[in-house]
């Protein structure tokens, strides 16, 4: 008698959302020159019906959080690797913005490699088209 094999974590999550009836849940990712074109595409993918996560803040306007050099640098590792995992939940990536850095690069990758359908505002700065 033979089993089915168990079901991966990303199978999991993708059933505990199916069977929570969980619209569409998008990250919006790219440099964060582009706050305000986040902004506004969070708006139109609310107001569409999905959920959306993206960058809360911007590192390169001042803040006491990120004052310290080295407080900075653990806090940018920190939220690289919270965004990898905003990356693992959302069923749909969105790159906002005219230019593609390395950072956003480098999640468009992981996002490929996940299997996560990528969009673009600008689909002319796809690095994979």
């Amino acid at each position: 008698m033979s089993y089915p094999a168990p079901l991966t974590p990303e199978e999991k999550l993708a059933a505990a959302k199916k069977q929570l009836s969980l619209p569409c849940i998008v990250v919006i990712c790219g440099s964060t020159r582009f706050m305000t074109e986040m902004t506004k595409a969070d708006l139109r993918e609310t107001s569409a019906g999905r959920i959306v996560v993206k960058p809360a803040f911007d590192m390169k306007s001042p803040h006491q959080l990120w004052s310290v050099p080295v407080e900075a640098e653990a806090l940018r590792a920190r939220l690289d690797d919270l965004h990898r995992a905003k990356i693992r939940l959302a069923d749909e990536v969105l790159v906002v913005g005219s230019y593609i850095g390395d950072s956003t690069r480098a999640e468009i990758t992981y996002a490929r490699s996940l299997g996560k359908p990528v969009r673009f505002t600008h689909p002319h700065v796809d690095p994979g088209a």
